[in-house]
């Protein structure tokens, strides 16, 4: 894993963030991707700007509801693919300011963001279905074709989007982020991450933009076979999910993923090493909808008695032999994550033979008897190994069950994981948490 080593090191030390999808959009209630999915013109479309008056939007409860739920940072989008600019910006009427809400969004967001010392990070779209530079050309997120009266140039529009990044590096104070999303123009110029750190030096920048940035962002879902073959990330990663199935921007009929999955992703990305970055939606009004937080509240109670197991930690997972676990260590703890849920009772922990002095259920507490034992899943091996017993898997249905190990002298194999990630060369400190 390679570090910075200056300011954007918060990255490595804030490991769960609030993702924001709202705009226009918002008005439709059915995806952020409306205008394109259902081949909307852009004058019927430009017909929500005329509309949006969110009242009761409140930055400082969102920010709030953020902490209350373990969140540490927040990344909102600025400008999705429809082209609708939440800030006051020069470069189009296509903004919030023109609207019956008639007030800078982001400017609220940011001082509250400032206020509460809460990091702010600003997705940019660089696909745009409302700007007439843009060379539509019908590849996804795109309007099929250049609409009436558009003159496509890339060039223009590129000098568009810097003009803009330059705003929002600008004008609203520290920002920790750029989250650059959609480049069909397959454009290339590492010039506009340099003018995001020239201007704002703690700022991380993803790598869907136009080079590979600082930090890669898979989203949704990693499938079983990637799963298995990488137990660990070798580059800063922030894997992104959404409360809801079908969409990322409010949607009136959505359905809700339960929360023991977004659990379960949630914990194998963060055992990997990487972040993780959960999305809600919010109304046309601007409240984070209740039934989009139902969820997001019940991983708040769940990490706030696991969060151990993921802060200051470093992933140990190639020590493990069982492929359906992920282990995490910090000093002489180590920790077992059941991603999957457990078959029965037990797990056996092959290749360690060393029996820890303790094992702890974080869920609860409670402790947990510890053999070393063949087990009758290993009868072909000589070898004895460590057998975690009495897991209440049945009461821990709706949870990820983790398990801490705690050993006056850790086994060799996870000493020397640990060590080597701990004394890479480019290494952070790692800020203190209490837990």
């Amino acid at each position: 894993m390679e570090y910075f080593k200056d300011g954007r090191d918060w990255f490595f030390q804030k490991r769960y963030g609030l993702f924001i999808h709202w705009g226009l959009y918002a008005l439709g209630g059915f995806h952020e991707q409306e205008q394109f999915r259902k081949n909307i013109s852009r004058k019927e479309y430009a017909a929500y700007q005329k509309q949006f008056c969110p009242t009761k939007f409140d930055p400082r409860q969102w920010i709030r509801t953020a902490k209350a739920c373990g969140m540490e940072y927040m990344v909102f989008t600025t400008k999705h693919q429809d082209g609708f600019c939440m800030w006051n910006t020069a470069y189009t009427d296509f903004n919030c300011m023109n609207t019956p809400y008639g007030k800078d969004i982001l400017k609220e967001l940011a001082d509250a963001c400032h206020e509460e010392q809460f990091p702010l990070l600003l997705y940019y779209c660089i696909t745009d279905n409302h700007h007439p530079n843009y060379p539509n050309r019908g590849i996804g997120h795109e309007l099929p074709m250049p609409q009436e009266g558009d003159h496509p140039d890339t060039e223009k529009y590129l000098d568009y989007v810097r003009g803009q990044i330059r705003e929002l590096c600008t004008n609203y104070g520290t920002i920790h982020g750029i989250f650059w999303d959609v480049n069909h123009l397959d454009y290339y110029d590492e010039s506009f991450n340099w003018l995001v750190r020239d201007l704002q030096p703690n700022a991380v920048v993803n790598g869907r933009g136009f080079d590979s940035g600082d930090y890669n962002t898979p989203e949704r879902e990693f499938n079983e076979g990637e799963l298995q073959a990488q137990r660990r990330f070798v580059t800063p990663t922030e894997a992104c999910q959404s409360v809801g199935m079908h969409s990322w921007g409010y949607k009136t009929d959505e359905d809700f993923y339960s929360a023991k999955f977004l659990m379960q992703s949630m914990d194998r990305i963060m055992a990997m090493g990487g972040n993780y970055l959960l999305n809600v939606g919010p109304t046309p009004e601007g409240e984070l909808p209740e039934n989009g937080l139902e969820a997001v509240r019940k991983i708040a109670d769940w990490l706030g008695r696991t969060k151990e197991a993921f802060y200051n930690t470093v992933p140990v997972s190639d020590a493990i032999k069982n492929r359906d676990i992920f282990a995490t260590c910090r000093g002489n703890d180590l920790y077992i994550h059941f991603y999957k849920d457990p078959a029965g009772s037990s797990v056996e922990l092959a290749p360690l033979e060393m029996v820890p002095d303790e094992a702890i259920l974080l869920n609860d507490g409670r402790n947990l008897p510890i053999h070393r034992s063949q087990g009758t899943k290993l009868w072909t091996s000589p070898m004895e190994y460590v057998r975690v017993c009495g897991l209440p898997t049945d009461t821990y249905c709706n949870e990820v069950m983790i398990v801490k190990l705690h050993y006056k002298h850790l086994p060799r194999i996870i000493r020397e994981l640990r060590d080597s990630w701990e004394l890479h060369e480019s290494a952070p400190i790692q800020q203190k948490i209490d837990f």
